[in-house]
């Protein structure tokens, strides 16, 4: 059975009169990349500070393997995490950086060299970071959470500022950690992104959990899934199709139907014996779903 890693309960953080946070309960557990996806404000920096300790909520529980992360007796292994961005002294070496994060943990010197090997930037480890490109300050701060070889990575927006070919790199790379047994908790705006590399989707919007599940079940579940049909008499397959109470429309070169299953727009062909030259079923991707759950927005 699959170990739960991090685990809130709960959870909520208000701000004045503003609730950032309101009762937000979730897992993330081994080896599975949960993609904490939300409008700007929703409340998920609010959520990965409070998981990490650096943000108290007035109410709720986080804990990582049953601990509050403050009473971890070991965090630099067990949690690794980029919250608020990367920051880094522009002026410093990106080896020096990570040498001084690693001694604060009591990590060896050693396992700096490891990790920027790891992100791909063995060769740049004496340039200061002012000379970074910002995808290559995402990769010194993907290192920086690897620096105690955790079992739990929460990481908000890692691919921020790579290039198509690093994107693919972070997600060639997370994958690999989950592949491992990792728990990993991603939030990211590049919805197309997160679709190719998340196993859980978790929704946010107003400070609220409003979708929590597999990727698969969120969008084969979702409302707006269709067949995309074409024919030899669109026009009479068409008659047929809203005489089954389908919703029926033009679309390029053939028709998009909602409403009913292929297997049913094939049997309407049949009875108005119609020839079909291309029929085929697409479930909503990420983004459309996304965007049908959150409409109204997040907070400001």
């Amino acid at each position: 059975m699959t170990a739960t890693a991090v685990s809130v309960r709960g959870l909520t953080k208000r701000f004045g009169s503003q609730v950032a946070v309101d009762d937000v309960s979730f897992d993330v557990p081994e080896g599975r990349v949960v993609g904490f996806l939300g409008p700007n404000g929703a409340g998920k920096s609010t959520t990965l500070r409070s998981i990490v300790g650096l943000t108290a909520p007035n109410s709720g529980t986080s804990t990582i393997y049953g601990t509050p992360f403050h009473d971890l007796q070991d965090p630099a292994n067990t949690v690794g995490s980029i919250v608020d961005g990367v920051g880094f002294h522009p002026g410093r070496r990106a080896i020096d950086e990570l040498r001084i994060s690693a001694s604060a943990a009591g990590l060896p010197a050693s396992r700096c060299h490891e990790v920027l090997e790891l992100v791909g930037l063995g060769a740049a480890g004496s340039k200061r970071v002012g000379k970074y490109s910002l995808g290559m300050k995402q990769r010194l701060g993907l290192a920086a959470a690897m620096l105690g070889d955790p079992k739990v990575l929460l990481l908000d927006e890692p691919a921020n500022g790579l290039d198509p070919e690093g994107i693919q790199w972070v997600r060639a790379f997370l994958r690999h950690l989950a592949d491992e047994g990792r728990a990993i908790l991603v939030s990211s705006h590049l919805l197309n992104e997160v679709a190719r590399l998340v196993d859980d989707v978790l929704v946010i919007n107003q400070g609220r959990i409003i979708a929590h599940g597999a990727l698969d079940e969120l969008t084969d579940g979702a409302g707006n899934a269709a067949v995309k049909v074409a024919s030899q008499d669109d026009a009479a397959l068409s008659a047929e199709l809203e005489r089954r109470g389908a919703s029926v429309a033009e679309e390029g070169d053939g028709l998009r139907v909602e409403g009913v299953a292929a297997q049913e727009v094939g049997a309407a062909a049949l009875a108005a014996g119609v020839v079909l030259l291309e029929l085929r079923s697409f479930a909503p991707e990420l983004e459309d779903v996304f965007l049908e759950l959150t409409s109204g927005g997040g907070i400001a």
